[in-house]
């Protein structure tokens, strides 16, 4: 058994010459593949890291990834005391790590860019057959990627759980409907029955563990090893469907919907120009940081690679953490920039107009199978809490 247990540790080393490497900026995915794994879940589980580490005389580690690998990058430098030393370099598509404002994480515009091209086929399909979509955009924590895809699209209404976070309003299912429904009536209003709405995966982040059992069942609440609800494994587009379903069907305006997920195909597609430049820089970058010897004495210990402008930043570990968790910040859209502010203009949203101007308020009422008082009573709440 313990012959076959170091049999299975020396095939895990594998050596990449120039040759295996150098036309990988072409490819989408991952060579190395991926893992979920945490090291920093159990203190032997960080040791049994560092012993492999040393017992292959690594001294220079460079992790590729998001928050949760930025935290085992790390927490793998800390413990490691000088040993090893160690870059990071931001690559997800949710684009959440705290990077300097304006600048992606790698992979970002690559999923932004292919997940456009797919929600402008869905606009042309809804439009065919009269039809919604509603399309869950991969993004745990952040709006990022929907609401990049959504406006670079033109989808006719994009939600991110930014919108709710930032106004202090609880994100629920029943909220995230009423906006839904609300899109469509001022659609129905200007002649229009077909529609796509892009609803970033994050929102479920929000939503109170009692409101995910009721509406999924506790069985069906998986966490990963870093404690995180596998949120793909929750059908929110199903669960939406059926409620946006059971709404037009109660207050007879018929409306078709049709669920869809856009996640997993955008990280495997073969990178854009930007991303291919972009992975070049960090790579150098991440290189020429670890071999430097005359460090500051803050990044002695390892820090996250970044491409400001035309030059290569190291940014501190320190400057990374959340000082309540001391994990990766994580970057949100910021709901109060004008970047967002467009966004939502360009959306189809009831405002105040739909409550104030009588004539407005009858129509959309009239629409929405209610009367003027219950259609008020029932999307009202929108234009205040969702005021831009």
């Amino acid at each position: 058994m313990s012959g076959q247990i170091e049999l299975q540790q020396e095939t895990q080393m594998v050596e990449l010459t120039i040759s295996d490497v150098s036309r990988i900026h072409f490819q989408g995915g991952s060579i190395l593949r991926s893992s979920r794994s945490n090291p920093t879940k159990k203190p032997e589980h960080m040791q049994s890291v560092l012993k492999t580490l040393e017992r292959y005389n690594v001294q220079y580690l460079v992790t590729i990834g998001g928050d949760d690998t930025a935290f085992s990058s790390m927490s793998v430098s800390k413990a490691s005391e000088g040993r090893i030393h160690v870059v990071h370099v931001p690559k997800t598509i949710d684009n959440d790590l705290p990077l300097p404002k304006g600048i992606p994480t790698f992979g970002f515009q690559t999923a932004r860019e292919f997940g456009t091209a797919i929600i402008r086929n869905l606009m042309e399909d809804a439009k065919t057959a009269s039809r919604y979509f509603i399309v869950i955009a991969m993004g745990r924590s952040a709006g990022h990627l929907a609401l990049g895809i959504g406006k670079s699209a033109g989808a006719h209404l994009t939600i991110i759980p930014e919108e709710f976070i930032q106004a202090g309003v609880k994100i629920t299912l029943k909220g995230i409907c009423d906006l839904i429904e609300g899109s469509i009536l001022k659609r129905r209003m200007q002649g229009k029955d077909h529609g796509v709405v892009v609803l970033a995966e994050g929102v479920m982040e929000y939503i109170s563990e009692e409101e995910l059992i009721a509406a999924f069942g506790q069985e069906n609440l998986v966490r990963d090893p870093h404690g995180h609800i596998q949120l793909a494994e929750l059908d929110i587009g199903r669960a939406i469907r059926d409620e946006m379903r059971r709404r037009c069907q109660k207050h007879k305006y018929p409306t078709n919907f049709t669920e869809k997920y856009v996640g997993y195909e955008l990280r495997c597609a073969p990178p854009n120009a930007f991303d291919r430049e972009y992975t070049r820089d960090l790579g150098f970058g991440a290189v020429k940081f670890l071999l430097d010897e005359n460090k500051p004495e803050h990044l002695k210990h390892g820090a996250l690679i970044t491409m400001q402008g035309e030059d290569l930043m190291p940014m501190s570990f320190d400057d990374l953490k959340d000082p309540e968790t001391g994990r990766a910040r994580i970057r949100l859209v910021d709901t109060k920039g004008e970047g967002f502010e467009v966004a939502v203009k360009y959306m189809i949203r009831l405002g105040p107009k739909d409550f104030t101007d009588a004539s407005r308020s009858s129509k959309l009422a009239e629409l929405s199978g209610r009367s003027v008082e219950d259609f008020k009573k029932d999307f009202e709440h929108l234009v205040h809490e969702h005021a831009h």
